[in-house]
């Protein structure tokens, strides 16, 4: 399953890249979109792609019995998907003010915001 993710993770990258690389500014925010995305399954699979039982401890023990998931990644991918969503939706609304004053999606144009 990790080689295919690995496969994955880089295919979302080129194309995060590829998309930041283009002139509009609309196809900039979906590049960081797939960045964004691509990082958090980074980080998933570099913790290990296992299924397990949620990682709780029963009255009595004192460790968890049988296979547990780590739920450090869970907790930072999850972090990172709210502070994208953040991003992203600020990204948006200056988007839309800049296409307001500008009239233009390329970044070349919004260049010239002094005519």
């Amino acid at each position: 399953m990790e080689p295919l993710m690995a496969v994955a993770i880089g295919i979302l990258y080129a194309a995060a890249i590829y998309m930041m690389l283009r002139r509009s500014i609309v196809k900039l925010v979906i590049g960081l979109m797939l960045l964004s995305n691509a990082a958090n399954l980074l980080i998933f699979t570099s913790a290990g792609l296992t299924r397990g039982a949620p990682p709780l401890v029963p009255t009595g023990l004192t460790a968890p019995a049988g296979q547990v998931a780590d739920p450090l990644p869970q907790a930072l991918v999850l972090t990172a998907i709210v502070i994208a969503f953040g991003v992203l939706s600020f990204a948006v609304v200056l988007i839309r003010r800049a296409y307001e004053i500008v009239k233009a999606d390329d970044l070349d144009r919004m260049k010239d915001t002094d005519t």
